[in-house]
């Protein structure tokens, strides 16, 4: 009984430390965004988390009468819009499908570095092409608003950014 036991806490034991292993790095690659990086670096790198490009112009449009646009506006920014949830749709599936993909190469205890390189090369090729295609998107986004409504969304995203910070800096100490 007592062997078995202990097998058993063995084999759980190495089954996680096999599961983990891989985890710091793959998640360094996969999990980092913009937004950890961007800690004292102002408000511009938080204008260019690509992951949140699509809220915004989802709140220009929700808060189109506060930020001043007109209806045509709004009709030039609508299409924009569904074309950019549309492609972070698509990014999401293949991105997912990238890192499952990585996973699968990396299942072995000796995995193949090179097909391991080449998949991650791929994963960093989906996300640069992603935030691309967001900054030809807010590119076009802009191109509609005045100088005014600029400021007025610059100073929306600013103040909902602000809105989380609170439960970040009590996970903080001193």
């Amino acid at each position: 009984m007592k062997a078995s036991y202990s097998t058993s806490f063995l084999l759980a034991l190495v089954g996680l430390l096999a599961l983990s292993v891989p985890v710091p790095a793959f998640s360094e690659m996969m999990d980092m965004s913009m937004k950890d990086h961007h800690e004292g670096h102002g408000q511009m790198m938080e204008m260019c988390n690509m992951d949140k490009m699509g809220d915004m112009v989802g709140m220009c449009i929700e808060h189109s009468e506060k930020m001043g646009l007109t209806d045509d506006q709004v009709m030039r920014i609508k299409p924009v819009h569904r074309e950019m949830q549309k492609k972070e749709a698509r990014f999401k599936a293949d991105l997912k499908i990238a890192e499952i993909d990585l996973m699968e190469i990396m299942e072995v205890k000796d995995f193949d570095l090179e097909r391991a390189g080449i998949a991650v090369k791929r994963i960093a090729d989906i996300k640069t092409a992603h935030h691309l295609e967001m900054l030809k998107a807010m590119k076009e986004i802009r191109t509609v608003l005045t100088d005014e409504q600029f400021k007025k969304m610059k100073k929306m995203m600013c103040m909902k950014m602000e809105e989380k910070k609170p439960a970040k800096k009590m996970m903080k100490k001193p």
